[in-house]
């Protein structure tokens, strides 16, 4: 099931129900957080095409990111390959919804970098997950672009800015709740202006994760309780590159869509 957070006609945001073939999909609304209640169908249909597509979750508690989880995409930052899940976490002002622009600061000193993923949505508070309970508490995946300004990545040493900036998250296009994220195609394309044909600068695979999702949620739930909506992302293959003001990128993870992120001036 495709779940989507939207507006349409000026209307507060909402969540629906993705339904029907490729090109003609309409959003079934539904009442309330499906995170928080059961799935309630108002009756209400908007054409998809009619809407304006939201974040599919704001995170009332927490982002947490996962870094040098491919191999080679460690290797082509020459980092070493960590023993456990390297957990960072970014606050969830970063988040952004698909379409929405980031700005690109010039503080980022041209090494503003895309980085295509998987993201987990938790749907339940768990703490001290066994691996094989992990699909219990998982609600969902969608697509992330963890947006880094790589060149603060160690003069902060924390990485608090070179990914936690406004905007620096985008999520979307919707959570798919019944998806397998075992083994998933990840391609990221990058737009240099309006008229590019575009370049494919990732193209990856879940099964080449270093620590899989069930790992990742099992280690970081011996020390965090993680609550609904909190969103896990996951690590990003190789081809990792800089964006520039007017450039886009499309994140495509199979079997969930395709993220959408312009990038602007300040």
């Amino acid at each position: 099931m495709r779940i989507a957070r939207f507006t349409a006609g000026g209307s507060d945001p909402r969540f629906g129900i993705v339904e029907g073939p490729v090109g003609e999909e309409e959003l079934l609304v539904v009442s309330g957080d499906p995170l928080y209640a059961a799935l309630a169908p108002t009756g209400e249909r908007v054409a998809l095409a009619d809407a304006r597509l939201l974040a599919p979750v704001i995170p009332r508690s927490k982002v947490l990111g996962i870094g040098r989880n491919y191999a080679a995409h460690a290797e082509e930052l020459g980092n070493e390959l960590p023993l456990e899940p390297l957990v960072f976490t970014v606050p969830n002002t970063s988040v952004a919804g698909p379409g929405d622009p980031v700005t690109v600061p010039a503080w980022a000193g041209g090494e503003l970098h895309y980085e295509g993923e998987l993201a987990v949505v938790i749907g339940r508070i768990c703490k001290d997950v066994p691996r094989e309970r992990v699909p219990e508490v998982v609600f969902g995946y969608t697509v992330a672009n963890d947006i880094t300004a790589r060149n603060l990545q160690d003069r902060d040493k924390q990485w608090w800015r070179a990914k936690g900036a406004d905007g620096f998250t985008p999520l979307g296009p919707w959570i798919e709740t019944d998806l397998d994220p075992a083994d998933l195609r990840i391609t990221t394309r990058r737009f240099r202006g309006a008229h590019d044909v575009g370049e494919t600068v990732q193209d990856g695979r879940t099964s080449l994760m270093v620590h899989d999702v069930a790992a990742i949620v099992a280690h970081v739930t011996t020390a965090m309780t993680l609550l609904p909506g909190d969103v896990i992302l996951t690590g990003t293959p190789a081809g990792v590159g800089p964006v520039r003001a007017g450039d886009r990128t499309e994140i495509e993870v199979e079997g969930l869509g395709v993220l959408v992120t312009p990038f602007v001036a300040p």
